[in-house]
């Protein structure tokens, strides 16, 4: 299998593999020697989408920086820059911080390769191509700006070995403001639906945008966007939750945008990246595990006592979302398992793996558990915070809340003004744990200092730039506050 070279000032180089059905010659080759048919594009395209699964790392330590879940692992030394995470402790040189800036600098350039070479050769469908780029090229960059803050932009153009002594930082506001732009070209060039499985479609970069506007605060503009989604008729609410995260129920009614995974092609520790698998589904899975269902795993990011009981009684979602592996094991004879570290008795139900998958190579690295990255239930919940929070109407906020929880079992709800607000919190919280949103939910909406452990405010909001990179920039770079 050839591997695919994408040098960035960021990491002077990133070495990526890539899939069994990606196979293209080396993008450092001459230009003139590519992206003259369609399929140069379509290539040069999954190769963007497969820098997608690394974020499995970004939902992971999303959950694990939140209070919804605890580093967990063997032991207190098992992988450090998570537990420091967790402890709210991680510097500039945290090694999985540094990852996520590299891997997602990596899918930028991905995209950006194809659209520094757009007006190369035409073809039929050259927009919709052109938009995916652009859709991906958002997303990554979605992903640092939340992460990291200011970070340098690039558009249409790869950021190259010899940049780091010219580029420089670009305000938030700035790459927020590409997003935007992005985004609205996508949604304008995208279908509705896609004929592959795991292409975005004008619903995914809708739903993005409306929340990047609400991370912006721009309540207005984000509600008219979710809405659009809403009103689109593509999506609707999974009848049964209890099956939403189910290997054999992906790519469901309720996915709006949904990262691939496959169990065909492993990795290993040396390049996590290259897993066309979840990773993140082997380091969530029970300690040493042996009995019916689950596969066994690391015991990373367990969830905790508090996100266990913030479900009200009788709600449908607790026991689909987290597992109970005492319960559990009363329940089912021939269990055991052994405690980790942090063990509060709690795994993360929604990611952790199946028996019955191929896991091709090491079978904690290579799981085929899909990330539903966007849910309808998101749309509808981001929609009714834009609502409410932008004083525009309570009554379809209501509507949208409640709908999410009656799919739970739930009765409606009737507040309105700041206690709707709360409700709308509390309902992202419980009908996403375990997705990687809630330490972000906390962070845009000023709870973090109150609600994390070890939060600093006006530190930690923002993760480091890692010391490598500000190194490597000429020491040009401002450090976050706070590191």
């Amino acid at each position: 299998m050839k591997k695919i070279l994408f040098v960035l000032f960021a990491s002077l180089a990133v070495w990526a593999c890539t899939d069994d059905y990606v196979d293209v010659d080396s993008f450092n080759e001459d230009t003139e020697s590519f992206f003259n048919s369609e399929e140069d594009y379509q290539s040069a395209l999954i190769a963007a989408y497969d820098m997608l699964h690394s974020t499995y790392l970004n939902v992971m330590l999303g959950e694990i920086a939140s209070d919804n879940t605890l580093a967990g692992g063997e032991s207190a030394t098992d992988v450090p820059g998570i537990q420091e995470v967790d402890d709210m402790t991680h510097t500039p040189v945290n090694q999985q911080l540094r990852d996520i800036w590299n891997w997602m600098f990596a899918g930028v350039n991905r995209a950006n390769y194809i659209l520094e070479f757009k007006d190369k050769t035409d073809f039929a469908n050259k927009d919709a191509v052109l938009a995916e780029a652009t859709f991906l090229r958002a997303y990554y960059y979605f992903e640092l700006v939340k992460w990291f803050g200011d970070v340098p932009l690039a558009v249409d153009q790869r950021l190259l070995f010899g940049d780091q002594n010219t580029a420089e930082r670009t305000p938030a506001s700035e790459v927020y403001a590409q997003i935007e732009t992005d985004l609205i070209f996508a949604a304008a060039n995208l279908p509705a639906t896609q004929t592959e499985v795991g292409r975005a479609t004008k619903g995914a970069a809708q739903a993005l945008l409306g929340k990047a506007y609400l991370f912006q605060g721009k309540f207005q503009e984000a509600a008219t966007v979710l809405e659009e989604v809403i009103g689109s008729g593509t999506y609707d609410l999974l009848a049964d939750y209890a099956t939403m995260f189910e290997n054999d129920n992906e790519n469901n009614i309720e996915s709006v945008f949904e990262v691939q995974y496959t169990d065909l092609e492993g990795a290993g520790f040396d390049c996590l990246q290259c897993s066309e698998g979840n990773v993140a589904v082997g380091f969530n899975g029970i300690r040493n595990y042996s009995g019916p269902l689950f596969e066994s795993g690391f015991s990373f990011n367990v969830p905790t006592q508090e996100v266990f009981d913030a479900f009200e009684a009788g709600d449908l979602r607790r026991d689909v979302a987290i597992l109970d592996i005492e319960a559990w094991a009363a329940s089912n004879s021939g269990v055991s398992y052994v405690e980790g570290f942090e063990h509060t008795g709690y795994y993360n139900r929604k990611y952790i793996s199946r028996q019955g998958d191929l896991n091709t190579g090491d079978a904690n690295l290579t799981n085929p558990n899909n990330y539903r990255a966007i849910r309808y239930a998101d749309v509808l919940l981001m929609a009714a915070e834009a609502l409410n929070r932008g004083s525009i109407d309570d009554t379809r906020a209501l509507l949208y809340l409640n709908q999410v929880r009656n799919r739970a079992g739930l009765a409606d709800l009737t507040d309105t003004g700041n206690a709707l607000t709360t409700a709308i919190y509390q309902e992202r919280r419980v009908e996403l744990v375990g997705e990687g949103h809630h330490f972000f939910d906390l962070v845009r909406t000023g709870r973090a200092a109150a609600e994390i452990d070890g939060f600093q405010a006006g530190k930690n909001e923002l993760f480091p730039i890692p010391s490598i990179e500000i190194e490597l920039a000429g020491n040009r770079w401002l450090q976050n506050p706070g590191y």
